[in-house]
């Protein structure tokens, strides 16, 4: 029996999706004021019907685990301008307390579980033609109920495995989904009080990129600030429409390149060129088998270049932010561990700069 709330809810998007039946749900959360997650949960507990969700235990690190057993399968993690979507299997899946990776050559995910709270298997009707299908996934939500990851079955995914592995994990519908208040993002700190020049030696004496988040946290700097104050050896602004041209340019020349985007739970890595690149009302997208990317560019606020000294060379990089200082996605050549950057990446990148200065 639905709750008086619930019932509430689940009226006022009834009548939401008979007015905007394109409406996604995403969207729709904002629209009626509730998080994403909690519009997920109501088809847990619907009073007629087969349920469309089932909740899962939170068990993060099992379920992940037992991903390779579906076979191929989409994943798409997503934050408010960007979304990432890639097919593949899970391959090499390691999960160490919060943390986990994906190390697969075509599903690659950086995890951070300590943000995952609320996960479900859906079920979504779903119309091919003149026939009714269903499309399946697995979603997962943080705390204030955003969603953080989700995992789609494709044409290719063993659907028994999958359904095995979600009556594994099924657990009880809550009586009320915990959803807390999202926290405020932390302003950065006065530039005044950065030590810029300290920052930059240490910038300087990097070996690897993954240096680069420790010095972020030991100068109290956020991350488009540090690209702000670093100077034009290591970070130069350009034009938001700077990203649409370098998106193109690896298309138009076959650069592989590497693309992450990242929610507050997963980042999701691209790897290999781009070729189908569509505009449309407001998103560019790629449009690739393997892989799709839709971008709101109207979401892009500030871009700059960044280099990065590593053991290896220099490593070079486009980063997207938006109006709020978080980071949209971040560009790369594609590059293996001990191998230095693609030279044809470094001479699009550089090809980007004279144009936005000129």
């Amino acid at each position: 029996m639905l709750s008086s709330a619930n019932a509430d809810l689940a009226a006022r998007w009834s009548r939401l999706r008979g007015e905007q039946p394109t409406l996604r749900i995403r969207d729709a959360a904002t629209t009626l004021g509730v998080s994403e997650a909690e519009l997920v949960a109501l088809g847990a507990v619907q009073d007629a019907g087969p349920p469309t969700a089932t909740p899962l235990a939170a068990d993060w690190r099992s379920i992940l685990s037992a991903m390779p057993s579906v076979g191929r399968v989409m994943c798409l993690t997503r934050n408010e301008h960007c979304v990432h979507e890639r097919h593949g299997r899970f391959e090499d899946v390691q999960v160490t307390g919060p943390h986990g990776l994906v190390l697969g050559p075509d599903i690659d995910l950086r995890l951070f579980l300590g943000s995952w709270k609320h996960g479900f298997a859906v079920r979504e009707p779903l119309k091919l033609g003149n026939q009714q299908g269903e499309r399946l996934s697995l979603q997962f939500f943080d705390g204030a109920g955003e969603a953080v990851h989700k995992i789609y079955a494709t044409d290719e995914t063993d659907r028994r495995a999958f359904d095995v592995l979600i009556a594994r994990y099924r657990a009880e519908p809550p009586a009320t989904l915990e959803i807390a208040p999202r926290a405020a993002d932390a302003a950065d700190r006065p530039d005044a009080e950065i030590e810029i020049e300290g920052l930059r030696i240490a910038w300087r004496a990097m070996q690897d990129t993954h240096e680069f988040f420790g010095m972020l946290g030991k100068f109290k700097v956020g991350r488009m600030q540090a690209l702000r104050l670093a100077g034009e050896e290591f970070a130069r602004e350009l034009p938001p429409r700077a990203l649409r041209s370098a998106l193109e340019a690896a298309g138009a020349n076959g650069t592989p390149i590497m693309i992450f985007v990242g929610s507050k739970g997963c980042i999701q890595i691209h790897s290999g060129p781009i070729k189908r690149l569509v505009e449309t009302h407001g998103w560019f997208n790629v449009l690739d088998p393997a892989f799709n990317l839709h971008l709101r560019e109207a979401g892009v606020a500030r871009l700059f270049s960044v280099r990065k000294p590593i053991e290896d060379g220099i490593v070079t990089s486009i980063e997207a932010f938006d109006s709020s200082n978080r980071n949209i996605l971040l560009m790369f050549g594609a590059r293996k561990p001990g191998k230095p950057e693609l030279e044809e990446w470094r001479a699009l990148v550089a090809r980007i700069e004279k144009r936005a200065a000129s």
